[in-house]
């Protein structure tokens, strides 16, 4: 009896412990550790980098090729360059070009020209007439030897008349051009009209030049004549109207022929 009320007591004061001990929180439940979070590392963006622009050097364009001076003959009457002068003659003399063609324009004398520059005159009269309203006409075109020997032999002024073999007139490529009233027609007076103004300023567009310049006698040998065109194509003729060359002979360098060399 006495062991068994012992073990009751003991057990009573063990459970009475038990009770005192996990009211007061004796017995410590293990915390979990604790873990404390890491900083995010902040990433820097890399910059993207600006193109660092490549310089641009300014290139010149190429130059223009220069003016042939040798694409034509000038010595050949065949060719629209030809130069003929008080020192050049035709060769020969009596030469008759090989493609005339009656040029359909107003006219005094039915004209006659080769066939490259009647074209270009069709073209140049009916272009001052659509621009300036003004009406052109051909005093004289081609002159054959045997024409020129009476034109010369009527008017024998080696400053006005060229003699034959030596006339512009006869190598097809030449026209003595007028307005078609006939108002100072073959004379110098022309040169003030609104006709011989405009072809001053344009006949170069359709290949023609004003052969005998009024500041130009000491190297033609022919007096002012603004009448008197000349066809040597629109390339060469451009190329002396952009440069202010005006006469053949020195665009081709070559010596003036103010007179006849016998």
């Amino acid at each position: 009896m006495i062991a068994l009320s012992v073990l009751a007591a003991a057990l009573a004061i063990l459970l009475v412990v038990l009770v005192v001990n996990i009211a007061g929180g004796a017995t410590p439940t293990p915390a979990a550790a604790t873990k404390t979070p890491s900083a995010t590392p902040s990433v820097t963006p890399t910059p993207t980098p600006t193109p660092t622009p490549t310089e641009t050097v300014p290139v010149a364009p190429p130059a223009p090729p220069a003016f042939d001076k040798a694409a034509y003959s000038i010595d050949d009457p065949l060719s629209p360059w030809v130069v003929v002068n008080k020192t050049r003659p035709l060769n020969p003399v009596d030469y008759t070009p090989p493609d005339l063609v009656s040029v359909p324009v107003a006219h005094t004398w039915d004209p006659l020209l080769r066939a490259e520059a009647a074209a270009a005159i069709v073209q140049l009269f009916d272009t001052a007439s659509a621009e300036a309203g003004l009406s052109l006409a051909s005093n004289s075109a081609y002159r054959s030897y045997s024409s020129q020997v009476s034109v010369y032999d009527s008017e024998p002024d080696d400053s006005t008349t060229a003699r034959p073999g030596y006339s512009e007139h006869q190598t097809g490529w030449t026209m003595d051009i007028g307005a078609e009233s006939g108002n100072c027609s073959l004379n110098t007076c022309f040169g003030d009209t609104a006709e011989g103004q405009w072809l001053a300023a344009n006949a170069y567009r359709f290949g023609f030049l004003l052969r005998y310049p009024a500041d130009k006698v000491d190297v033609t040998g022919f007096s002012f004549e603004p009448w008197h065109y000349r066809y040597i194509g629109v390339p060469l003729a451009t190329e002396m109207h952009n440069t202010g060359v005006t006469t053949l002979e020195e665009f081709f360098g070559l010596p003036a022929a103010p007179g006849y060399l016998a």
